[in-house]
């Protein structure tokens, strides 16, 4: 079998399954068209805005779609192609795409708030504070890791550091073209777009090259690009999203569609053949050059590629105040986790090609390997290879950078939203305006904007720089895989409050619990010794995590003991 057959089979098996189990959860949740959004009901022109379906999409997918579906295939790959390969096909639909759609289902369901919220309406004030700390501790390492990703590729390609800061300056002019100067959205795309794509050719004739420009050191250079990341994201964390971040997202969705389209046309027309081994043992040598037990590193390696936590944060913090229809919450929710599986699928074929010796050394730079392997595809196409190498870096450094300024603003929000007095009573229903407590000073200097975003990005920075990537994702893996479980107990609550299959979630909840917390477990026991602040960041985890667990346990049994007597918790508004 040839890669580009391999890769058809599973577009087939994606389309099939969206079309299959996607509408089954869309009437397991009871979708209704019929029912009013929040875009519509609570529309304010800002957050709360109805946006066409393939406008939404582009935006959501661009927010989600970080290194995760490149990177954690990969890192899986030293095990061979298969597993990898299987776990993406099978945790994607059941798993990943059923948890993205559920979270943006339960948000829509209740005026468009953040999946905190709902976590107090099922779990109670506890269970919220418990939540937040966790996915605040989560963020911390979701932007973390990505700097150190970003910061990893300027350094090896000067090129795309040059494309990126220029793209990054282009995109408030672009906002001010349209918001000041009243030009309309298509001429002005007809103008930025292009210019967009000729960045990657300006990268080559000016690269960013700090080692040779100021003669610093590899890890100097690294330092260096991590301090100017930091202050990117600490500016677009606090900055109008309608000034950089919505501008960026637009015209980054261009590059994004452009990766995807050659990447799929370059594996059709090159039409790799297989080198990479089906199975390499239950243990193996892995990126950060230690040996590694498949089970559960697999299961951590595969994040977004396979499932995300961090996905139930963007569905319902954006995501949910703009759906127009709730008939398209299964085309945005489920469809764009679907495609983050396809992405997973072209980084392994991209891999599987190379000699086991090449990918061995080239797959410690996962975003790299991934470039490198479309690139020489290309050359089918009659592209250069170079330039398709570095158009491919580009674009997979500004989606890395989308997720990474999302997720430092998402951290600033969920920061804020932590010292936030309660909003519901004991039974889950919403407390009036007049009944919500005011802030006291202390609550309002700590929740200040830019004291939030400075804690945010300071302690993402100490994480960056206490490891290296290969040594901060498995943590970063594992947290994520278990803020994916902590939203599946919810969504088990959820549906059985409202008397709808609950079991459904119970299994992949389950699953995802036990791999999680088996993953940050190992990383502590791997770290105990070496590196302080992943076994403390490790043991904190498995702390919030076991005693949100404790609690939705006992939520769940109550509703098993009072069956058919009626429950009071309100699971909608």
């Amino acid at each position: 079998m040839t890669g580009s057959l391999l890769f058809c089979i599973c577009l087939a098996y994606f389309v099939v399954a969206y079309f299959v189990y996607g509408g089954f959860l869309a009437r397991v949740f009871h979708v209704n068209p019929k029912n009013p959004t929040p875009a519509h009901t609570n529309y304010d022109g800002v957050d709360y805005v109805p946006t066409p379906a393939i406008v939404l999409y582009g935006h959501h997918f661009a927010s989600i779609a970080g290194p995760g579906p490149i990177v954690g295939p990969i890192m899986a790959a030293y095990f061979g192609f298969l597993p990898a390969l299987l776990w993406i096909l099978i945790g994607c639909v059941f798993i990943g795409a059923f948890h993205d759609f559920a979270a943006l289902v339960m948000s829509v369901r209740n005026k468009g708030r953040s999946i905190s919220f709902i976590m107090e309406k099922l779990m109670g004030f506890s269970g919220r504070q418990i939540f937040l700390v966790f996915c605040v501790a989560c963020l911390i390492l979701v932007v973390s890791i990505f700097t150190l990703l970003i910061a990893g590729m300027f350094v090896q390609l000067p090129s795309v550091a040059t494309a990126s800061m220029i793209f990054i300056a282009m995109a408030p002019v672009f906002a001010f073209c349209t918001n000041k100067l009243g030009i309309k959205l298509l001429p002005a795309s007809l103008v930025f777009v292009p210019l967009v794509f000729l960045t990657v050719y300006i990268g080559t004739l000016i690269p960013l090259d700090l080692m040779g420009m100021f003669g610093l050191t590899s890890a100097e250079a690294n330092l260096a690009w991590i301090v100017v990341l930091a202050v990117y994201i600490f500016a677009a964390s606090v900055v109008p999203v309608q000034w950089l971040l919505q501008p960026r997202d637009y015209l980054n969705s261009y590059l994004l569609y452009g990766m995807l389209l050659l990447g799929f046309v370059s594996i059709i027309v090159y039409n790799p053949d297989i080198k990479m081994a089906a199975f390499n043992g239950w243990e193996a040598v892995t990126a950060d050059g230690n040996m590694t037990a498949m089970i559960p590193a697999l299961f951590i390696f595969v994040a977004c590629g396979a499932c995300s936590g961090f996905h139930s944060l963007v569905a319902s913090g954006t995501t949910s105040k703009q759906i127009n229809s709730e008939k398209d919450m299964q085309k945005i929710g489920y469809g764009g986790m679907i495609m983050e599986g396809v992405i997973g699928v072209m980084a392994l074929v991209a891999v599987m090609a190379m000699e086991p010796a090449t990918f061995f050394e080239l797959g410690k730079n996962q975003p790299m390997a991934f470039a490198t392997g479309i690139a020489s595809f290309s050359t089918a196409l009659g592209i250069p290879e170079e330039y398709a190498k570095i158009f491919m870096s580009l674009a997979i450094s500004a989606f890395m950078m989308t997720s990474l300024d999302t997720a430092t603003r998402l951290g600033r929000f969920l920061w804020q939203e932590l010292f936030m007095p309660r909003s519901t009573d004991k039974n889950g229903h919403e407390l009036a305006a007049e009944a919500i407590k005011p802030m006291q000073p202390w609550r309002k200097a700590i929740t200040n904007t830019f004291v939030a975003a400075i804690v945010v990005v300071g302690a993402s920075m100490l994480m960056a720089m206490s490891g290296s990537a290969a040594s901060i994702w498995p943590i970063f893996g594992a947290s994520n895989q278990l803020m994916a479980a902590l939203t599946f107990l919810g969504i088990t609550i959820y549906l059985m409050l409202k008397q709808s299959k609950w079991y459904i979630a119970v299994v992949p909840m389950i699953f995802m619990m036990v791999m999680s917390l088996w993953g940050v477990a190992q990383v502590v026991n791997q770290q105990w010794g070496n590196n302080y602040v992943l076994v403390v960041a490790g043991c904190f985890l498995l702390a919030m995590a076991i005693l949100m667990i404790l609690l939705g346990v006992s939520i769940m049994a109550h509703y098993l003991r009072n069956r058919g007597q009626g429950v009071t918790l309100s699971v909608e508004s």
